[in-house]
């Protein structure tokens, strides 16, 4: 079951409850790729199976796991609070205008959770940390890079729903915009153009590009046309109707700098990158070199993985992600 063992034959039950207590936790204050090594070695590759599971059984699920740490990131830092459910102490950012009705893979969080407390003895892995590997995992499943993921996150207490809602980059955006958002957390031009190639996967509703495909000029006739068919005009029944964010949407390739030099890019916010601002050599960069854009994504989600992290003795493990311990 566990992945340690404590010898209980002339342990006095005290004893024995520290000694497992302290197997049970660890607390540092520097993230590192080995956190848990020694206090439960099963951790990455029972989250790993998990994953691929998920993804193999729908591939939109790994663009869900990777957008869910971005999600979380993004608001008051990657603490996890974004997975936590709604309660009279706790306005939870399920319900803040860009994830209501959109973030989805909450219940594969629940299955690498439940099977974490099983193979490791005791809740020691963080529903923060659990969100980090999963996007890592989720992008491999997919054909894209890996990484060495730094470990040691502890989860919030607290949700953040009013932040969420003025921190998440919106799809209608427009560059100077999504350059101060990223400004904010921390993050360059390098990082908004590599990490907003994570729309190399999955989809969008048509609540969210229905603007773009009606009213922008700078966007491929023929391809507005397409989308049009399951998109109208009109507010309604069509809103959440999906379209690929790129037509090889469960491939982690470079169609998508590919698109936004086509002038494809589904959201506006995406052909924002490509329109003779600063970020537009970046995208022919990566539109060209797919090698270039692995290295600097893989470099990019460290680096967004790294925001304001809870360590230490800081925060908490949650034995439950959607509830405050």
């Amino acid at each position: 079951m566990a992945s340690f063992s404590v010898k209980t034959a002339k342990l006095h039950p005290l004893v024995l409850l520290v000694a497992i207590a302290g197997l049970c936790f660890a607390a540092k204050g520097q993230l590192t790729p080995s956190f848990y090594d020694h206090i439960c070695p099963q951790a990455l590759p029972t989250i790993k199976a998990i994953v691929q599971s998920a993804v193999y059984n729908e591939p939109r699920m790994g663009a869900s796991l990777l957008r869910m740490h971005f999600h979380d990131c993004f608001v008051h830092g990657c603490d996890a609070s974004v997975l936590l459910d709604q309660t009279p102490a706790i306005n939870s950012e399920k319900f803040a205008r860009p994830n209501n009705n959109s973030l989805r893979s909450f219940e594969v969080i629940d299955r690498v959770g439940s099977q974490l407390d099983r193979v490791c003895g005791c809740p020691v892995v963080s529903c923060a940390d659990i969100l980090a590997v999963t996007a890592r995992d989720s992008v491999v499943a997919l054909g894209g890079p890996w990484w060495n993921v730094p470990l040691g996150r502890r989860d919030s207490a607290d949700a953040y729903q009013a932040l969420a809602n003025l921190a998440i980059p919106s799809p209608f955006m427009e560059l100077p915009a999504l350059i101060d958002s990223f400004k904010d957390q921390g993050l360059d031009i390098i990082d908004l153009v590599a990490l907003s190639g994570a729309h190399t996967i999955g989809s969008a509703q048509c609540r969210v590009f229905r603007p773009r495909i009606y009213s922008d000029t700078n966007i491929d006739t023929s391809f507005a046309n397409s989308l049009q068919q399951n998109c109208a005009r009109s507010v309604g029944q069509t809103d959440s109707n999906l379209a690929p964010l790129d037509p090889t949407s469960a491939r982690f390739d470079t169609m998508y700098y590919k698109n936004l030099v086509n002038q494809k890019g589904l959201l506006h916010s995406d052909q924002a990158l490509f329109g003779g601002g600063s970020t537009e050599e970046l995208v022919k960069t990566y539109n060209s070199d797919y090698q270039a854009f692995w290295r600097q994504f893989a470099k990019s989600m460290v680096k967004m993985g790294n925001i304001k992290p809870l360590t230490g003795y800081d925060g908490q493990i949650r034995t439950n992600c959607r509830r405050v311990n």
